[in-house]
């Protein structure tokens, strides 16, 4: 008997199918990828500002049981940390704080590459910190006070090193592009955070009413 042939086409694909395939798949990878950083940095900057809520929320549930106070406003020998804070020191007041803040997670920014979470009080130290803290914010007599927030600053391009930054009211500070990509999320003395742009940073130093605003930076 003769054998019979096959019409029926090979089930495999052929190399140029394969090619077709791999090219879609690149096309789609492309396509995507930036779309998931972006909603992914998006979601961080809302995790980022999350932390500082409850952070300036800490502030207020402290001074209520210190006399309406904030850290800053009370005398380290009185239990707060009014001397260090006027060094630049961020660590103490967050330590003295450390009951209120019940995790010193919700000190770091996902997003901040230059320092590190830790899940313990003790060690704690300026790596393991992303926000700034007000020095001049003894109260929440004016809440228009910058209280804590997004450490990422530059002037004239450069980036701003760790400890006292004193900065008159017309200073050319700006957020840099590292964590949130030239913006940036501040907290006031009320309680209230915001996500702004460097405009809006330099807005928001002009309305505290401060000839200069010295912020403590870790």
């Amino acid at each position: 008997m003769k054998p019979r042939s096959s019409k029926k086409r090979n089930s495999g694909m052929t190399l140029f199918e394969v090619g077709v395939v791999i090219a879609v798949v690149m096309i789609l990878v492309v396509i995507i990828l930036p779309s998931i950083s972006i909603t992914r940095r998006s979601v961080s900057r809302v995790s980022c500002a999350g932390n500082l809520k409850q952070i300036c929320l800490t502030y207020r549930v402290w001074a209520d049981d210190n006399g309406g106070k904030f850290p800053m406003g009370i005398s380290v020998t009185n239990g707060g940390t009014m001397e260090l804070a006027a060094t630049g020191d961020v660590v103490q007041t967050f330590l003295v704080m450390s009951n209120e803040l019940s995790t010193p997670r919700i000190l770091y920014c996902a997003w901040d590459t230059a320092h590190t979470a830790t899940s313990l009080f003790v060690g704690l130290s300026s790596s393991n910190i992303s926000y700034f803290i007000g020095a001049d914010v003894t109260n929440d007599t004016n809440p228009q006070l910058l209280v804590s927030g997004d450490d990422n600053f530059e002037i004239g391009g450069v980036p701003v090193k760790s400890g006292l930054l004193e900065l008159p009211t017309n200073a050319p500070i700006a957020w840099s592009a590292a964590r949130h990509k030239f913006s940036g999320n501040y907290g006031l003395a009320d309680g209230s955070v915001y996500q702004v742009t460097t405009n809006g940073l330099r807005h928001a130093l002009q309305q505290t009413g401060l000839a200069t605003n010295r912020l403590a930076l870790p």
